[in-house]
């Protein structure tokens, strides 16, 4: 245990996800040993991103406007709109150059033990812009895991109803894997989504 600013540093660092106590001892060693011009350049991008960065008003992306400039592209496909838990999502979806909709950004998903329930997340946003009829597809995107199939199992279900075509991303075995250390999920998937060959 430290004393005073040092501690306090320590404290706040741990709160961060994914960093640990042994971490954010470190990062706070790291800055306490770093060149001070550097760390004021890190202090002054963290206070700006806080001032400056919002959501997007329609797909609750980050942006620095009140749209993102994605939904400020007019080339974007109108009609299939990718929904997805985070806005780090939306970024590696745009790295692969496959998509060219729209997105919509639920800002996490259905997770019961932490408290997250549909009223915590931008559903309501998501039912109010499929109203347009605009929208073809719907292609949820949620990671594989628990949380990311209750919250498209959900979503589903209440997109049922609105004749819109719902698709969900495929999931199976990554490029470079062993079938043998597949867990069961995901090579059942596999099969599931194999496609034919020739």
């Amino acid at each position: 245990m430290y004393e005073g600013a040092v501690q306090d540093l320590i404290d706040e660092l741990g709160r961060l996800p994914g960093i640990g106590p042994k971490s954010a001892q470190r990062v706070a060693f790291h800055i306490l040993e770093g060149d001070p011009d550097d760390m004021r350049r890190l202090a002054e991008a963290i206070r700006t991103v806080k001032d400056k960065v919002q959501f997007c008003e329609v797909c609750f992306n980050v942006s620095e406007d009140t749209l993102c400039r994605i939904c400020q592209d007019t080339r974007r496909d109108p009609s299939a709109l990718c929904v997805v838990e985070e806005s780090k999502d939306v970024m590696a979806i745009e790295r692969t150059r496959s998509f060219r909709g729209r997105y919509h950004v639920l800002g996490g998903a259905i997770n019961p033990i932490a408290g997250v329930g549909p009223d915590q997340l931008h559903i309501r946003q998501l039912l109010n812009r499929l109203s347009d009829e605009t929208i073809q597809e719907v292609i949820i995107a949620t990671d594989p895991n628990l949380e990311g199939e209750a919250t498209a199992t959900y979503l589903v279900r209440m997109l049922g109803s609105l004749g819109i075509r719902i698709t969900r991303l495929a999931s199976g075995l990554p490029v470079g894997g062993d079938l043998e250390y597949a867990d069961d999920v995901t090579l059942g998937r596999a099969f599931e989504g194999r496609t034919a060959l020739g």
